[in-house]
């Protein structure tokens, strides 16, 4: 099964935006807390955005996933790679139905107009072959586009039943 894609902040970055505000010449603070303001809300956005994915998967909201994907993403799940339209297929059409879905533990990492998620994604649904559950181990790569963040790679990892 393709998983679809699918915060906490680490307590640290909060003392070292003080540290960092606390180096900066005067008059220069406003700067870093403005630039501190919009890292904090692109986390918030880029969290949330995981989350409607989520929520898409179980609504097969093609529509939120072709609003996401780049032009050019690249799926990987374990030892498989898709393509931005074999997903949008799978989505469409594929056998197995997610029931539920959600993510925990994610985090963000900020490298300019790029970011990465990692968190998990928990499903369950069923299939062809009967109900399933899964715990993903994920990262995606996001990218800020026209003022807004689409995903350019993603990867998924199935964690095995007797590893949970």
């Amino acid at each position: 099964m393709i998983r679809f894609f699918i915060a906490v902040l680490l307590g640290g970055l909060g003392a070292a935006a003080l540290l960092a505000q606390a180096s900066v010449p005067r008059g220069y603070g406003s700067l870093v807390t403005e630039d501190r303001s919009r890292q904090d809300a692109d986390e918030r956005v880029l969290l949330r955005l995981e989350d409607d994915w989520a929520t898409a998967l179980v609504r097969r909201d093609v529509a939120t996933f072709r609003r996401l994907l780049a032009d050019g993403f690249v799926y990987t799940e374990d030892d498989r790679t898709s393509s931005r339209d074999a997903v949008l297929r799978e989505i469409v059409a594929g056998t197995d139905t997610v029931e539920a879905a959600h993510n925990e533990d994610m985090r963000v990492h900020r490298f300019s107009t790029t970011a990465v998620v990692t968190g998990w994604l928990i499903v369950r649904g069923h299939g062809a072959g009967g109900p399933f559950e899964g715990r993903y181990r994920f990262t995606d790569t996001w990218m800020r586009r026209g003022g807004g963040w689409q995903i350019l790679a993603a990867h998924d990892y199935l964690v095995p039943a007797r590893s949970r």
